[in-house]
């Protein structure tokens, strides 16, 4: 076929186009899981957290509870309640110990009854907690005291570190999990640290306890992201280099196939192989020729004449179907234009444009050349919105349809009734002619549907006072049904097929 020829960009842009097309889905999709590789690590450690705070608020309860047990008993002797401490301690779980105190002064323990020491409520965060690194009794072991005061009297309750650690273990087995109180802060080693809670490169997620003084962070290391996407996604990372080469050998046949048609089709307008074939248009009640559709056929020096559905999309995307059309309707001027003496009553002569054609005014010149080729008032040039692009209504389209409009060229939807703007033109622009597609003309006597469909355009053209055209008549009862409904105009194999110049002039004076 014409538009099978290789492009002549050089190699080397062609490899550097494929692998940017092959690392596309690469780099996009990995962007993508890695992005899903965090929200994974962030939920993960949000629930870790969250599992931390609840078994850490269940121990604290216990010691709170043991407190508040306890706090009547401040100030009584150390021998009459010494048992009541050592009582809550074996009922406890996770209490370690107990103690009374009485004007700042710890005065009975669980540990050693009757004993002697100073209270500084400033050790404690809040006057609640204090995470301490060891006592003189278990040095270097981390002890969490819980503090409860009423008045001159206290007690004391102390959580053995080792439960702490232990949960800071167990809960953030595969995360870096810490408990802070104040400015101190425990590590899964069981370790007390003093200063600022360091900062969890990866998914950081802090959780405050709203019941106690303390707080729980849980996060991952530098480069856990890609660990876990290491880990997780091996068989994803698979089909994404399988995508990357799907796309990259994509991306090679398109580029080497995108710039063949426009580069063929320029090389065909320079040699002037684009040449217009005539399909005469009938009146609908006499039958007689009143003009003709120019439609362009391409005559190839190797493979004959090609149709139009192989490459008139093609010019509309390349842009090339603006100076294809202007060299169509030169010829036309050329071939017509000595006949047009001989013209009894104005011929219409239909010529497609597309929204390509609308994008400034260089079509009303054109125009203006091809009306000035004919005899004053022998012809109506017509010209055929096609429906394959949306024409905008902007301020250059509109201008251009008043100018078109006030030279007396006429609009015309082309296949009305197929297209997603057909109505919309109706609204924006100022139409003369509908043109009814084929597909609702062969209709007519089988599908009760499309021949409704057909009536209502007939109906619709007829209360808004536009001409009307049938495309694509086949058969005399087609054409006495169009007829009996009053469609002025038809054109289809019925009264003749697309014809080379020669042929059509030769037809048009028996017509």
């Amino acid at each position: 076929m014409p538009l099978t020829v290789r492009p002549r960009r050089k190699r080397s842009i062609r490899i550097v186009v494929t692998l940017l097309c092959g690392m596309l889905p690469i780099v996009f999709g990995s962007v993508i899981l890695y992005l899903q590789a965090e929200r994974t690590l962030q939920h993960s450690t949000r629930q870790t957290a969250e599992e931390a705070l609840r078994q850490f608020d269940l121990m604290l309860d216990n010691t709170a509870q043991a407190a508040r047990e306890l706090l009547p008993l401040a100030g009584k002797d150390c021998e009459e309640v010494k048992l009541a401490l050592r009582e809550q301690v074996t009922r406890r779980p996770f209490v370690r110990s107990t103690n009374l105190v009485w004007d700042n002064n710890l005065y009975c323990s669980s540990l050693f009854g009757p004993f002697k020491e100073a209270v500084n409520a400033g050790d404690y965060h809040e006057g609640k907690l204090w995470l301490m690194n060891g006592n003189p009794v278990t040095p270097n072991t981390a002890l969490l005291v819980y503090r409860l005061s009423d008045g001159r009297g206290g007690a004391l309750t102390t959580l053995d570190g080792y439960h702490l650690s232990n949960i800071l273990r167990l809960i953030g087995r595969e995360t870096l999990l810490l408990l802070q109180v104040g400015d101190n802060w425990l590590s899964a080693d069981g370790k007390v640290h003093q200063g600022a809670l360091p900062a969890l490169p990866v998914a950081q997620s802090m959780l405050q306890s709203n019941r106690y003084a303390f707080s729980v962070s849980a996060g991952f290391p530098q480069g856990e992201t890609w660990r876990y996407m290491a880990d997780a996604y091996p068989p994803l990372f698979s089909l994404l280099i399988f995508f990357g080469v799907v796309s990259g050998a994509i991306g090679h046949i398109v580029q080497k196939r995108s710039t063949s048609p426009s580069h063929e089709m320029l090389r065909a307008l320079e040699a002037g192989e684009f040449i217009p074939y005539f399909q005469p248009v009938v009146h609908g009640d006499s039958k007689q020729w009143s003009g003709t559709e120019v439609l362009m056929r391409w005559n190839h020096p190797k493979e004959g004449l090609v149709r139009p559905d192989l490459f008139i999309p093609f010019a509309e995307h390349s842009g090339l179907i603006v100076p294809m059309t202007r060299a169509l309707m030169q010829q036309t001027a050329a071939l017509l234009g000595p006949q047009s003496a001989g013209f009894a009553t104005p011929f219409h002569i239909g010529i497609n444009i597309t929204a390509s054609h609308c994008h400034d005014l260089e079509l009303v010149e054109d125009c203006r050349e091809f009306l000035a080729a004919f005899m004053p008032g022998s012809i109506s040039l017509v010209l055929e919105l096609t429906e394959r692009e949306l024409i905008e209504p902007t301020d250059i389209t509109r201008q251009l349809f008043e100018q078109l409009h006030s030279l007396g060229v006429k609009i015309a939807i082309d296949d009305f009734g197929t297209g997603h703007s057909s109505l919309g033109y109706l609204r924006k622009f100022n139409v003369d002619f509908l043109k009814i597609d084929q597909s609702f003309v062969a209709m007519i006597g089988i599908d009760a549907l499309s021949r409704h469909i057909l009536d209502t355009i007939i109906e619709l053209s007829a209360k808004l006072d536009l001409g009307i055209v049938a495309e694509g008549v086949e058969t005399q009862a087609q054409a006495e049904y169009l007829t009996a409904h009053h469609v002025n105009f038809m054109q289809g194999y019925l009264f003749g097929k697309p014809m080379p110049a020669a042929d059509f002039i030769n037809a048009l004076s028996h017509h």
